[in-house]
């Protein structure tokens, strides 16, 4: 066994690997660009090296920089965790050439499943089943327009050298395909330093399946059963479970048959992936194989008890799979949701900054939490926006469910925007719950995208009735501090209330009660019973008898309240300052309609026009590189370009101006 690894990568994945090495015994060096000099990957390790400034290809992707940090440090081996170089065959031969062992399979398998069209070539001749498509590489739109007319639309370009849903399209007609190609090669060529792509027929209703598969260099291949990765927003994975509410043991079987199979014909070692895509009859087509360890992989760890990092490892080091297919069972259910900093509320956008309050919900009965965070770290522009992945088990699918959502709600971020009311949103939909997924689900239940779940009228009163027992409970604690309230005892405060929401008033009454409040809110009563001071963020207690967890803040005179990932703002005042504040006039917003900002942070790829020039609506302005994806931004009307504020390869912040219309 080794007895130092180093690990090339950051973030939650290198947290992760850095625990179960140190439950081996085997010390760790992290490696960091200079965004990441506090990173919690980097305080965890034993070791840590700097290898460059924050863009990945001057740091996480400079092979010989991580090489040479094995020699400084000593490091026998290196895990890549998942992203950056884990799929590179020029890294493992590096590594090789250097006698330092790469935690994952060979050359050759890496090169012929890192390479869509070869890993399709192999998956057929191994009897694997295949998406009709063409395996060539395509030429460009012209060549791409006369394939899909034979393989007929609608159909799914891929770029060759992918993943993570980078380089990727769906086109239903000629005229998206030829966007879609230029597209799809454009961020290929940025992404991957591979233009190549090539076109497969899209299978409608998809479902998307992958199998777990393991194993070592002595011959030993198993599969570990699926897991489902069906909910996704622009090919990007969400939301993962195992085993899938989809798959039969009879599907499961031949799946996993077929993955052992594909393994073997590559010689594979290691821990890797089988991604297939199922229709609706359970009719399965191969995708791709990751050759790597997945971020989905705590779900297959949590139904299984296995720790793939540590077989990894193991396997590396020359052991022997200590089981076979037989022993292999799994138990329960789990899911996976991943937390990432993006605004839901403005198109899934990359947020930055400092996580000014961070909380997960650790303590939590059957969630575990996977992040590299910690509060105050910062998140970045240069990294994919993960924050963590929230994990619940249960031993039912329903129980697991319940798990996540309230783990959803118990979870406090602060300072950025993120996905958490999305993740509750979905979690909680019927169509979640009864397990009727496909590719689609997002864009099929939020096809105007997302403005947040909205609350029924009971939940909007137990929330009023929230926030104005938190406001009477800190007046009471003011009025026992000397000075704070004059002249007035706790029988001297108000009892009627009024809750403004927006411009809505609704009238409250509120009398103290044992462990709690009593609050009427326009008529109905709600039992307020549990904790309620001005320095706890989560009210955990009980309403009229049932359990409720919300998550409480001030936002200057404001309460703002979330409660399963919707949120209300609320001012309790007293009814005379009410009927003062109806008079008030509302703020008028400033008006932006001439102007194109950017709406995330990020780096202006390409300006596609010119001052003076005309634009109609719908015309590509600009691209905006943020968080390791391209976004296009295009007119929202027809006009003139009177100024550009901005030049390609500039730094914008968020709301930056990039161009002014006449």
């Amino acid at each position: 066994m080794f007895d130092k690894i180093l690990i090339a990568n950051r973030g939650e994945i290198a947290c992760r690997i850095i625990k179960t090495a140190r439950r081996m015994g085997i010390k760790t060096v992290a490696v960091y660009s200079d965004a990441d000099a506090d990173g919690k990957h980097v305080r965890m390790a034993d070791e840590a090296v700097r290898i460059g400034p924050p863009p990945s290809a001057e740091s996480y992707l400079q092979i010989d920089r991580i090489v040479e940090a094995c020699r400084q440090t000593g490091a026998q081996a290196v895990h890549p965790g998942f992203g950056f170089l884990s799929e590179r065959a020029a890294f493992c031969e590096a590594l090789e050439k250097a006698g330092i062992v790469f935690i994952g399979p060979g050359v050759n398998a890496i090169e012929a499943m890192g390479d869509k069209i070869t890993s399709k070539k192999i998956a057929h001749e191994a009897g694997v089943s295949t998406v009709p498509g063409f395996l060539g590489t395509i030429e460009g739109p012209e060549h791409a327009a006369r394939i899909a007319g034979e393989i007929g639309y609608p159909v799914m370009i891929k770029a060759s050298a992918g993943g993570g849903g980078k380089g990727m399209r769906i086109a239903n007609s000629e005229a998206e395909l030829k966007d879609g190609v230029r597209g799809a090669m454009s961020e290929a060529r940025s992404s991957f330093g591979d233009d190549r792509v090539f076109i497969e027929k899209f299978v409608t209703q998809p479902r998307h399946i992958e199998i777990q598969v393991l194993a070592d260099g002595h011959g030993n291949v198993v599969h570990l059963g699926e897991r489902e990765c069906s909910i996704q927003r622009r090919h990007q994975k969400v939301i993962e479970e195992a085993p899938s509410p989809f798959i039969d043991a009879e599907t499961r079987a031949a799946m996993g048959a077929q993955a052992v199979a594909l393994a073997k014909q590559v010689g594979y070692r290691s821990a890797g992936t089988v991604e297939f895509i199922a229709d609706a009859n359970k009719n399965f087509y191969f995708l791709e194989m990751n050759t790597r360890l997945q971020v989905e992989h705590p779900v297959t760890e949590m139904v299984t008890g296995l720790d793939l990092v540590e077989l990894m490892i193991r396997v590396a080091a020359g052991e022997k799979l200590p089981f076979g297919q037989d022993d292999i069972k799994m138990n329960g259910w789990a899911i996976e949701a991943r937390v990432y900093a993006e605004d839901p509320y403005r198109g899934f956008l990359p947020s930055i900054g400092r996580l000014t309050r961070y909380e997960p919900p650790h303590d939590a009965e059957g969630i575990r939490v996977d992040d590299g965070v910690d509060e105050g770290s910062e998140i970045s522009m240069f990294y994919d926006p993960m924050i963590a992945k929230l994990v619940a088990y249960g031993d039912t699918r329903d129980q697991a469910a319940d798990r996540l959502y309230d783990a959803i709600g118990r979870y406090r971020i602060r300072g950025l925007g993120h996905n958490l009311p999305f993740l509750a949103a979905t979690i909680a939909m019927k169509r979640f719950r009864e397990g009727r997924l496909t590719t689609g689900f997002i864009a099929e239940e939020f096809p105007d995208g997302f403005s947040g779940a909205v609350l029924d009228r009971y939940e909007e009163g137990a929330l009023c009735a929230l926030a104005v027992a938190f406001e009477r409970a800190n007046a009471e604690r003011m009025a026992r501090i000397s000075g704070q309230i004059a002249h007035r005892g706790k029988a001297d405060l108000p009892t009627l209330w009024t809750v403004r929401e927006g411009r809505e008033n609704r009238r409250a009454e509120v009398r103290e009660a044992e462990d709690g409040y009593d609050v009427t809110v326009d008529g109905q009563r709600y039992a307020v019973r549990g904790a309620l001071d001005a320095t706890i963020a989560v009210f955990d207690g009980m309403i009229n008898g049932e359990p409720f967890a919300a998550q409480i803040d001030r936002d200057g005179i404001y309460y703002r309240l979330s409660y399963g990932g919707r949120e209300l703002n609320a001012l309790v005042v007293p009814p005379r300052i009410a009927g003062a504040l109806d008079k008030m006039p509302p703020k008028e917003s400033a008006d932006t309609g001439k102007l194109l900002v950017s709406p995330m942070p990020g780096l202006l790829v390409s300006l596609a026009v010119a001052e003076g020039e005309a634009v109609k609506a719908g015309q590509e302005l600009c691209v905006v590189e943020a968080m390791k994806m391209e976004n296009v931004l295009r007119a929202e009307r027809d006009g003139v370009v009177a100024k550009l504020h901005a030049s390609p390869g500039d730094s914008l912040a968020v709301d930056q101006t990039i161009v002014e219309f006449e």
